[in-house]
């Protein structure tokens, strides 16, 4: 099946310039082909993890398996917090956000450092909610409120 109900929307981007920093909120940023999001510590690796997307829809989930009543996009670690569309079934597919061309390429697991950032069983309230890590096939703005849609390859 390639069908989607709707598109779906970035609710949140975030950036972390290098190991152990802070996710920094921003409204808007430029994903660079084969790379991932300028400012942000992905940009020069292999691609395959070059953009991190998690589903709006499961952050309430992973706060109340982590005990809490809400958590911040920043403490998850990912790029963008998408809703609307089921992340998973991006997986292999091409989509586009504004500008943007990404490729997704594999579910984006948790690690342990979500044991000290959500408290202790952190990491398995994120199981199965980590999100998709995805390769940037054409670079471009994206912002807040952009669509995020298939491309049909």
């Amino acid at each position: 099946m390639t069908q989607f109900p709707r598109a779906g929307r970035v609710d949140w981007i975030g950036l972390r310039p290098a190991r152990d920093v802070p996710v920094r909120a921003v409204d808007h940023a430029l994903a660079v082909t084969g790379g991932g999001l300028e400012g942000d510590r992905y940009t020069g690796g292999s691609g395959k993890r070059g953009v991190t997307l998690i589903q709006a829809e499961h952050l309430p989930a992973i706060a109340a398996l982590a005990g809490h009543a809400e958590v911040a996009p920043a403490a998850l670690r990912r790029n963008l917090v998408v809703s609307g569309i089921p992340l998973i079934a991006l997986k292999g597919r091409r989509f586009r956000i504004g500008d943007v061309v990404l490729e997704g390429t594999a579910p984006c697991d948790p690690c342990s450092k979500m044991e000290a950032l959500l408290g202790p069983g952190g990491y398995n309230a994120m199981r199965g909610m980590g999100g998709l890590c995805a390769r940037v096939i054409e670079g471009g703005a994206l912002t807040i409120g952009d669509a995020v849609e298939w491309v049909d390859a």
